[in-house]
């Protein structure tokens, strides 16, 4: 198999038993209870797809497009509030994203990715002593 060389963009959209997701032009459609289940389910799908074409992904080429309230209820970790203040963000308003209450401009979004990836990267480089 082949691997594809481009990352695969997932819609996703929050259900009441969880999470459905779908590449519409690849004809895959799948769900799950959770997040890391979803990718699972994702993974296996978007191969089984592919494997005509003698081609296979990775779970790091599939990229979910999730909205704002979808990722700030799975990744709990992350405190609005600390983010907001981070990036120089109105902590009220940031919290009107993350419940679903407003929608951000494309500027806003960017600016909220951004946060999130430099924490993230933070994160990464950090190493513990024991």
């Amino acid at each position: 198999m082949k691997k594809l060389a481009k990352k695969i963009e997932v819609c996703v959209e929050k259900t009441n038993t969880g999470y459905s997701a779908y590449v519409e032009y690849l004809s895959v459609f799948t769900s799950a209870q959770t997040i890391t289940e979803l990718y699972k389910n994702l993974l296996e799908a978007i191969n089984l797809a592919l494997a005509e074409e003698g081609k296979e992904v990775t779970m790091d080429q599939i990229k979910l497009n999730l909205d704002f309230k979808q990722f700030f209820q799975f990744y709990k970790v992350l405190n609005a509030n600390f983010l907001a203040k981070r990036i120089g963000m109105n902590p009220t308003l940031l919290s009107q994203y993350v419940r679903g209450k407003k929608q951000p401009s494309q500027k806003q979004s960017e600016k909220i990715i951004q946060g999130v990836q430099q924490i993230g990267q933070e994160l990464a480089d950090i190493s513990l002593l024991q």
